[in-house]
């Protein structure tokens, strides 16, 4: 595995639309998880995650308008 460093320089180098791939591609694998065995706390866990990081943005995104 990659260090997170090169994970964030990487993440940094992604266009746009590779950008949503991943995130695309990273829901469908924890969906997939989520699936086999719904009580797993790192699954449950990645989903709060994802949600408080869309809330947040969305917020943001709202104040500054």
């Amino acid at each position: 595995m990659r260090s997170i460093n090169d994970l964030w320089g990487d993440i940094g180098e992604l266009s746009e639309n590779e950008t949503l791939h991943v995130i695309t591609k990273l829901f469908a694998v924890y969906e997939a998880e989520w699936q086999l065995d719904p009580e797993r706390e790192d699954v449950l866990k990645f989903f709060r995650n994802l949600d408080n990081a869309i809330t947040q943005t969305c917020e943001c995104n709202s104040n500054r308008r």
